[in-house]
């Protein structure tokens, strides 16, 4: 599947429909969304709070299923898959950041952006040694063996950042990554985001509260109660 500039679409969604039951009423959360997403493709999806986003970003993901309509990875349909099988394609295909760094507080930061290529089986000398090449692009390669409680919180997000693209994925799935930072600091991440878009040709989705870094990216879609429509 390519889209118009024969770029290959990494990854789709089709029609995809969520809702809870709760106190003998039904929460829509979302409805009917398409979304396709090219090789190299940087999206941001904003709009108010509760409005559907990180529940998309959560399907898209592979970490909740839809009630109704399907995701494809990479050309994978995920609709019939098991759980394995899902976090097995989540490890080979799909990187996340999200807005608290979630780094593994025992460890330093080369050995939590390492540990995505540990837990696929690769040598941990190599994982350590890809890794620092990673840490080196976010500009941290001379804070590697530090733990996160002695990085700043700009520094713990690109830790998050340089593991979600250690693995080469496809896409890296971004829910807020700059909500908990200060201004400035999240101008320089999402500067951050937008070159290795460039230089790595990995797609990005990023959810933003904030219009001004949304800007940034290549097109901008808005969800409303649920529903997806271009900005």
């Amino acid at each position: 599947m390519t889209d118009a500039m024969n770029n290959p679409v990494v990854l789709s969604a089709r029609n995809l429909s969520k809702h809870y039951e709760e106190g003998g009423s039904r929460i829509d959360v979302l409805r009917d969304v398409s979304l396709d997403v090219s090789r190299g493709e940087m999206v941001a999806v904003i709009g108010a709070s509760g409005s559907g986003k990180s529940t998309l970003l959560h399907m898209l993901g592979l970490l909740d299923r839809p009630n109704t309509g399907s995701v494809r990875i990479n050309g994978t349909k995920t609709d019939a898959l098991g759980e394995n099988e899902r976090s097995r394609l989540r490890n080979q295909s799909l990187g996340f950041v999200y807005q608290f760094h979630h780094l593994l507080s025992e460890f330093s930061a080369l050995d939590n952006v390492a540990m995505p290529l540990i837990v696929r089986r690769m040598n941990r000398n190599k994982a350590r040694e890809v890794a620092q090449g990673y840490l080196a692009q976010v500009g941290l390669a001379e804070r590697m063996h530090h733990h996160p409680g002695q990085l700043s919180g700009g520094e713990r997000q690109r830790v998050a950042l340089a593991r979600a693209l250690v693995t080469q994925p496809a896409c890296v799935l971004a829910d807020e990554p700059t909500g908990n930072l200060d201004r400035e600091t999240a101008k320089n991440m999402f500067d951050l985001l937008v070159r290795l878009n460039r230089e790595e040709g990995t797609a990005f989705i990023i959810v933003t509260h904030d219009p001004a870094l949304a800007v940034l990216a290549q097109r901008q879609l808005v969800m409303e109660k649920g529903s997806l429509v271009e900005a």
